[in-house]
């Protein structure tokens, strides 16, 4: 079909006649505008990918909370993340082909003229505004990311080259509340009796409803993180959050799903099973917490070694056939990546319960809500889930330590292979604890990426300035919500 559309284009061109001859400088190969629908699906697949991927040059969320270490090359298990400039490739793939690509998106939308009849139009404009409303929840999204990596980042003055060629740092507290009111403000917009994006979308299909639910929830998360310096803000946002609607179930987990065929496959498989490489094992950390809890998650997470899920030691040379590998599951092409989900949703309103934040129900309902709702995703029976739960080790009434270490433990299980969130948790709630490799670069897991060297050299004078701010351009330095 394709075919004939196209030779009635060459047709209708070979055998029609003008005397203007000024459409022939017209580059008709490299169109000037490229559609709104085209820039927000590409961002969307780059923002995914980049949180995602197991590139040791793009992501080492996973090795920093110690879901996997490498098996032969151990540098980054080891917190070196300057080698390979890892948070140049963070940052620049998040600004540039993530944020820049919205940017361009809103403003061809902001330029589209519709027409038909007057309903016609006035729908139109409707499904524009949600369109502009998901592109901005999805611009917070990445914004977030940036904060929580980093720390102060450009903002008010990143994106616009042309006037800001060297952008100021933004403090991040600042950023952190702004990112809450777009977030609150693109949430209350979106009309959910109207489409968007649609098939351009691929974590929603433009469903507007699932978006204001991760609006939403990407709210109460930022609230929580905000919680230990701003309890009247964070308890506020929080309850505003839940009250607007977060997600409720795993029919509304924020999920981009692959293809069988690259380059639409997980990168995942991508980077372990295409690549060939076996560079990857679980950690003893992981895998023996699950062990001693007989977590029936691991037969998706592990692979057994003689019998049994073994992990590596962190950080150092792990023979790759010595180990438990990688679940089969989580190397499918297909498998697909998560940015939110239900399960984390309800860890944070049980914690929200425990910080004193009225979100309804008890830090018990929402605590086994969670495990339940991550043992249902990954395919755990109903039987297995009540026995899990009803262990006294796991039961919330009778697991060991605080609230911080009951929650932190198993919403560290739950968000195996989300790194980045993992990392974020962690941060937060400092369970469970994680002990840095003999031979790393610092005595302690990471709690930021330091500013890109290309940053460093070219933005050398703000570089500086956000680095006094902060506490000093290091790995050691806590961001401004991590304070305990």
């Amino acid at each position: 079909m394709k075919k004939i559309i196209l030779s009635l284009f060459v047709f209708a061109g070979l055998f029609s006649c003008t005397d203007d001859i000024t459409g022939l400088n017209e580059d008709t190969k490299n169109p000037t505008v490229v559609p709104a629908e085209f820039l927000f699906i590409n961002a969307q697949k780059n923002m995914v990918d980049q949180m995602t991927s197991t590139s040791v040059n793009l992501n080492v969320f996973r090795l920093f909370v110690q879901n996997w270490t490498e098996t032969t090359y151990t540098d980054e298990s080891n917190y070196d993340i300057t080698t390979r400039t890892i948070p140049d490739s963070h940052w620049q793939i998040i600004y540039r082909n993530v944020l820049k690509d919205l940017q361009e998106s809103k403003k061809v939308l902001e330029t589209e003229v519709y027409a038909g009849t007057a309903q016609e139009i006035a729908d139109q404009e409707i499904v524009r505004d949600n369109k502009s409303h998901i592109i901005d929840i999805l611009t917070a999204y990445g914004y977030y990311v940036l904060v929580d990596t980093f720390g102060d980042i450009p903002y008010t003055e990143s994106l616009d080259i042309t006037n800001y060629p060297l952008p100021a740092y933004d403090d991040a507290e600042t950023i952190y509340k702004d990112l809450i009111s777009k977030l609150t403000t693109a949430s209350s917009g979106l009309d959910t009796s109207l489409g968007s994006f649609d098939t351009f979308d691929l974590i929603y299909g433009g469903d507007t409803s699932n978006w204001k639910k991760f609006a939403n929830s990407l709210r109460l998360k930022m609230a929580l993180n905000m919680d230990d310096i701003d309890h009247t803000y964070a308890t506020a946002q929080a309850l505003a959050a839940v009250t607007a609607g977060v997600i409720d179930n795993s029919s509304s987990n924020a999920a981009l799903k692959y293809t069988s065929t690259q380059p639409n496959t997980n990168p995942i498989y991508v980077d372990v099973v295409a690549s060939g490489r076996d560079d990857f094992v679980p950690t003893a950390t992981i895998v023996e917490q699950m062990n001693g809890l007989n977590d029936p998650r691991r037969a998706m997470f592990f692979t057994q070694i003689g019998g049994i899920y073994e992990g590596g030691a962190p950080g150092e040379g792990n023979p790759f056939d010595n180990f438990s590998h990688i679940g089969d599951i989580i190397l499918e092409p297909t498998f697909e990546a998560l940015i939110m989900d239900y399960s984390e949703v309800e860890f944070l309103l049980a914690e929200a319960v425990e910080r004193g934040i009225a979100v309804g129900g008890t830090s018990t309902s929402h605590y086994d809500a969670a495990i339940t709702a991550s043992m249902s995703y990954w395919g755990v029976s109903g039987g297995d889930i009540a026995t899990y739960l009803a262990q006294p080790s796991v039961a919330y009434a009778t697991a060991t330590g605080t609230w911080k270490q009951k929650i932190g433990e198993q919403a560290y299980l739950a968000l195996y292979n989300r790194g980045f969130e993992s990392w974020t948790s962690y941060r937060r709630l400092d369970f469970p604890i994680l002990i840095a490799p003999a031979d790393a670069e610092i005595s302690e897991v990471p709690k930021r990426y330091t500013y890109p060297a290309r940053e460093e050299t070219l933005n050398s004078t703000n570089v500086e300035a956000a680095s006094t701010a902060i506490g000093g351009n290091e790995m050691t330095t806590k961001l401004f919500w991590d304070v305990n």
